[in-house]
């Protein structure tokens, strides 16, 4: 297990390298401006922490993570000549410690498993939710592939029974992947099928099962009752489960995530984000807004199309990338 691991943080290293091209436009938009805002030699004044406060602002790193950066700056280097690694140490440290948050969550990119609660008595009940369009089937997909290269074996529940396409793509995946899946006819209660898929994990003695459910707008209410049903039905055949409840969030929405989380979090309790679609925003501050404002933490972040496009979130890295440590 320790040589899987090893080669897991030997691509842990490639993968920082694709974050900071995921990071890109966010990225440009911090720096555009801001080295000639903060010129060595120059006192640091109000004018140019309020201009700074705009450029996080449109990261939608949201207003509370925003304020709590700038607050730092103003108690630290206001009236003082500027010093520009001391003031990107502060920001740096500042957004490591809004996204580690009390530490409920280990990362360590050496080990692709730490950020999940994993069960000694198998098996781990993971369930996955998502509006359409998030990229919540592909995650699992992901998720089901990096526990598998990890000596994990996976049974995956197809809950979204209203759209067959839906079944058919997860169906499609564990074949690609060689791992069980639980079906049922297109119309069945999802919680049966979530309940029907841990009495399989149960039975073939399975390390994780993965419960997909229908992909849903966060305002309807009925269909997040839905969700909370099967949260019910399954803590109800293993006392504790789900033991994750993970939310898969695209990053291009921007803002428009942490409503998501709001809402879903109430119906599934959700323990953490899968953060899909980072490659394409401009918007990656939204990871600091959701965890300052939530207290959800980023378990995961999809940095590509590939089914080995997927990361365990580091907060180190993810300021380093989005900071371009080092260049």
């Amino acid at each position: 297990m320790a040589f899987v691991f090893a080669l897991f943080g030997q691509r842990q290293m490639g993968f920082f390298d694709k974050l900071k091209g995921a990071l890109q436009k966010t990225t440009a938009l911090l720096k555009k401006d801001i080295r000639d805002l903060f010129k060595a030699g120059d006192l640091l004044d109000e004018a140019k922490l309020r201009e700074f406060e705009k450029r996080l602002l449109l990261t939608d790193m949201g207003f509370s993570a925003t304020q709590a950066i700038v607050g730092e700056l103003r108690t630290n280097h206001l009236g003082r000549t500027v010093d520009l690694e001391a003031i990107w140490t502060t920001v740096r440290n500042k957004l490591r410690s809004l996204l580690e948050g009390a530490g409920d969550v280990r990362y360590d990119v050496d080990n692709p498993l730490s950020p999940l609660n994993l069960q000694a008595a198998a098996p781990t009940v993971i369930l996955v939710a998502g509006v359409n369009g998030v990229g919540k089937t592909t995650s699992i997909a992901k998720l089901a592939n990096l526990l598998q290269k990890s000596g994990k074996s996976v049974l995956l529940a197809a809950g979204d029974t209203f759209r067959a396409a839906a079944v058919e793509q997860l169906e499609m995946w564990s074949q690609r992947l060689g791992c069980e899946i639980v079906t049922r006819p297109s119309g069945t209660d999802p919680a049966a099928v979530a309940f029907a898929g841990v009495d399989a994990a149960i039975e073939q003695k399975k390390d994780v099962v993965i419960i997909d459910t229908a992909g849903r707008l966060q305002n309807r209410a009925n269909l997040m009752e839905e969700l909370g049903k099967i949260h019910r039905v399954v803590n109800k055949r293993i006392p504790g489960a789900p033991h994750e409840s993970l939310l898969v969030l695209d990053a291009t929405t921007g803002q428009n995530g942490l409503s998501q989380a709001v809402h879903f979090s109430d119906a599934v309790r959700c323990t953490g984000l899968v953060l899909s679609k980072l490659d394409g925003t401009a918007k990656g501050g939204v990871v600091v807004a959701i965890r300052q404002q939530m207290g959800i933490p980023v378990k995961y972040v999809g940095l590509g199309e590939q089914i080995d496009d997927l990361a365990v979130f580091d907060p180190n890295n993810f300021v380093d990338a989005l900071l371009e440590k080092g260049t």
